[in-house]
């Protein structure tokens, strides 16, 4: 039978739930117990698909097609296990799943309220990947702050389980926040006790507090919160400001959060943690042989969680390649042809980004163009690939007027089109070409030599497409399709021969990079922006 840990916040939102979380998952994984994460996020949308990046973040994909919550990139990248559609819930489908019940009678006329209804559908979706029998360890995060009037059927729903399960199966981990104020010189734990009275106002007592703290937690601390708040000095964890989110497991290795879960579930211990890999990754990335400065060229810059994976890919990218990369994220708005060269000034590599709609595109096709005929290491991802297209289109094939029909959809030569199946589709959520699909490479070309294989699968999500009427004019003049599609032909990475590094995927390669896996083509595009 799986056991459940529930990872709760409070005082403030944004103290990296998800990153504790994910820590914990990582010792316990490296303990030998099986384990996986799930986020439960309180808002109505039905997923973050078609959210703006600057009100959520990045939209992260998983291998099955889900359109989930950003922290599910972080439960990848630390536990090297891909995730599912089952391990992200929001309130809008919790919703939209007892709305179709009552639709069809399911609850023979009853009134559907959120007690029970609502909580009971929370429960089973709970317990949905506990109950498959390949985890011995469920951690759900609870997205939100303790009190929020959106939290509170989550946490009904988790008192009930309590109770259910047996205090022996489940455990609630609360995330909260010591202040520290300068004028008093000490870390203030009146908000903590706030928040665990809040909890206790809703019917659960934390078993573990993990305090975020500027300075340390003295023994007085410790025995402070611990009286207040009904624990023992063992339950009361420190977090503090780490160098790096991968320092956070060795943190609460030391703090010995894991033996703090392992002792409230009375689990039998299996080993000691085993991190060696996780530990090389960390003398890597922290004793780098060279420094590079690589351009991230996008419309959403202002907030890096936009490009949360991206970001971290260059951190196990350059891990691997012993150099710390330098990201100098610069707005395409800004970007045009009379400054482009002092904006790309000093790179070494330059990444354009993914994203929808026309707003910034000419800065990002002038990056190209830049790149392109000055020989730097060009990373084209998503729309950064439909750009290459564009760009090579206008200026090497002389294709006036070409553009993406996102863009332009009069474009008298459509090299970037509406895939034919997108066509008939109005509804904007969850209908893109979504999840992992299969892509052929050609030998000798440079994603094939990254790869180090010719079959390989990759994440998407678009709705436009290569225009393969192009294809046979694009490589006669220099742009090779280099891998495609078995199924559909649709053109998935693009390269120029002529250049010592310049490819573009219309997938999404930073979703599936990891710290004991990080992705071969970006690997291979740091390797290059060494060279």
């Amino acid at each position: 039978m799986a056991k459940y840990i529930f990872v709760t916040g409070g005082v403030t939102s944004s103290l990296g739930k998800g990153i504790i979380a994910a820590s914990l998952a990582k010792l316990l994984q490296a303990r030998g117990f099986n384990t996986i994460i799930q986020k439960f996020d309180p808002y109505i949308n039905v997923d973050p698909g078609t959210l703006n990046p600057y009100e959520h973040g990045e939209c992260y994909v998983t291998d099955d097609g889900a359109e989930t919550d950003l922290d599910l990139g972080h439960y990848e990248r630390f536990l090297n296990v891909p995730t599912s559609q089952a391990n992200n819930v929001t309130t809008g489908k919790i919703y939209q799943t007892v709305i179709n019940k009552e639709r069809e009678g399911a609850y023979l006329g009853k009134t559907v309220q959120v007690i029970p209804h609502i909580t009971d559908e929370i429960k089973r979706l709970m317990l949905l990947l506990g109950q498959s029998g390949k985890y011995d360890l469920v951690i759900t995060e609870i997205g939100g702050t303790v009190g929020d009037i959106e939290s509170l059927p989550y946490i009904e729903a988790i008192r009930q389980l309590r109770w259910e399960l047996g205090m022996e199966n489940c455990v609630v981990v609360h995330l909260t926040l010591l202040p520290y104020l300068a004028t008093a010189g000490e870390l203030k734990t009146k908000p903590t006790q706030h928040s665990v009275k809040e909890m206790m106002m809703s019917g659960i007592q934390p078993d573990i507090l993990v305090c975020r703290a500027e300075q340390s937690l003295n023994y007085d601390i410790r025995r402070k919160l611990a009286l207040f708040c009904n624990l023992d000095t063992a339950s009361i964890i420190e977090a503090r400001d780490a160098e790096s989110i991968y320092d956070v497991p060795l943190l609460m290795l030391q703090e010995k959060l894991d033996m703090a879960v392992i002792s409230k579930l009375r689990l039998v211990e299996r080993s000691e943690p085993k991190l060696h890999a996780w530990k090389a990754f960390l003398g890597r990335l922290k004793n780098p042989t060279q420094v590079i400065n690589v351009g991230l060229v996008g419309k959403y810059v202002e907030l890096q969680d936009a490009y949360k994976s991206i970001l971290e890919s260059f951190i196990h990218a350059g891990a691997v390649n012993e150099c710390r990369v330098n990201i100098k994220t610069i707005h395409s708005e800004t970007i045009d042809s009379y400054n482009v060269s002092n904006k790309l000034q000093g790179l070494h590599g330059v990444l354009v980004a993914p994203g929808f709609g026309e707003r910034g595109i000419e800065g990002k096709i002038e990056t190209v163009r830049y790149a392109r005929e000055n020989n730097i290491p060009f990373f084209g991802i998503c729309l950064g690939m439909q750009c290459a297209v564009i760009e090579f289109a206008r200026h090497i094939l002389k294709l006036q007027g070409a553009h993406s029909t996102e863009m332009n959809i009069d474009t008298p030569h459509p090299v970037i089109d509406l895939m034919p199946e997108q066509k008939k589709v109005s509804q904007k959520g969850g209908t893109m070409r979504l999840g992992a699909y299969q892509c052929n490479l050609k030998h000798s070309s440079l994603a094939y030599k990254a790869y180090k294989k010719a079959e390989i699968s990759e994440r998407h999500r678009h709705r436009y497409e290569f225009n393969n009427k192009y294809l046979s004019d694009f490589e006669a003049a220099g742009m090779i399709a280099t891998g495609k599609n078995p199924e559909s032909g649709l053109v998935e990475i693009v390269e120029l021969p002529s250049h010592p590094w310049f490819v573009g995927v219309q997938f999404h390669p930073e979703l599936k990079s990891t710290v004991e896996s990080p992705h071969p083509l970006f690997v291979s595009f740091i390797k290059a922006c060494l060279t």
